[in-house]
């Protein structure tokens, strides 16, 4: 494809929004046509689905909870993203499959090689050209979020052994595949870490 596909990972609290942003605003200054997004929720059908998997108040099996971010990410990627990349546009995106492996994987301690196969079918096998993986320690997250005083979503009201499996999932992916993630120590000044990222875009669209 034309286009370029970018993902932010880490766990909640690690500024993977402001980072996203901040790449944004810089390459729609180099003169590059951006289409931002997240997982879930990127879609028409993905706001539903969002709203079902973060703010239900009732128990979700998390098996159901995986198809749901699955059926999420189908959606998104056959409407928004591939269309865009096709177009020759840079995409953002707040999450991807590999979300779905540390949260649901190691998070919710299902098979993590089954969650990914089943992203991969859902996406027709759609990898990120650069993921940037923003790591920060769980209670450090956790403090971050109490301080924006906003109210916790279903995965944010999890314990702190369960971010502690997502956090090590997450590395244990990006240390199997270390040419398409950058993973950067999120307690890092924000203006340092917009430059890092800056740097790989810039190498892969050179």
């Amino acid at each position: 494809m034309a286009g370029l596909f970018i993902t932010f990972e880490g766990g909640d609290g690690s500024g993977k929004s402001t980072q996203a942003g901040l790449l944004a605003q810089w390459l729609t200054e180099q003169g590059r046509t951006v289409v931002r997004t997240r997982e879930p929720g990127g879609s028409d059908v993905g706001v539903e689905i969002r709203n079902l998997v973060l703010h239900h108040r009732g128990h979700i099996d998390p098996r159901s909870e995986a198809l749901l971010y699955a059926a999420d990410r189908a959606h998104h990627i056959a409407t928004v993203v591939r269309p865009a990349l096709e177009r020759g546009d840079v995409v953002i995106q707040d999450r991807y499959f590999d979300s779905s492996v540390a949260y649901q994987g190691a998070g919710r301690v299902l098979d993590a090689k089954e969650i990914r196969d089943l992203s991969l079918w859902a996406t027709e096998s759609l990898l990120p050209d650069v993921t940037v993986l923003l790591d920060l320690d769980e209670n450090v997250a956790r403090t971050r979020l109490e301080a924006a005083d906003k109210p916790f979503d279903r995965l944010e009201n999890e314990k702190a052994e369960f971010h502690s499996r997502v956090r090590a999932g997450f590395l244990a992916l990006a240390k199997a595949e270390p040419k398409r993630f950058l993973v950067l120590d999120a307690t890092q000044p924000i203006d340092e870490l917009a430059q890092a990222i800056r740097s790989r875009v810039s190498h892969e669209l050179s």
